[in-house]
């Protein structure tokens, strides 16, 4: 019953700037986030996964929490 309430949480997370003149995989995780362009948003699950995909480009996008 805990795990399915765990797959309910999700994180909303917009992308604030562009990735041009950053490294490669910066880019990549901001495609692996459904982001690509700027003010793009995506609802994600929130796993530790996804996080550290956040953490990787935390100067790119913003997090608003659900």
């Amino acid at each position: 019953m805990n795990a399915d309430k765990k797959a309910d949480k999700t994180v909303k997370v917009r992308q604030i700037a562009s990735p041009a003149r950053r490294v490669y995989t910066q880019r990549k995780t901001l495609i692996g986030l459904k982001l690509n362009k700027i003010g793009r948003m995506s609802d994600l699950p929130d796993t530790p996964q996804v996080r550290g995909m956040i953490a990787k480009v935390k100067h790119l996008v913003e997090v608003m929490e659900n």
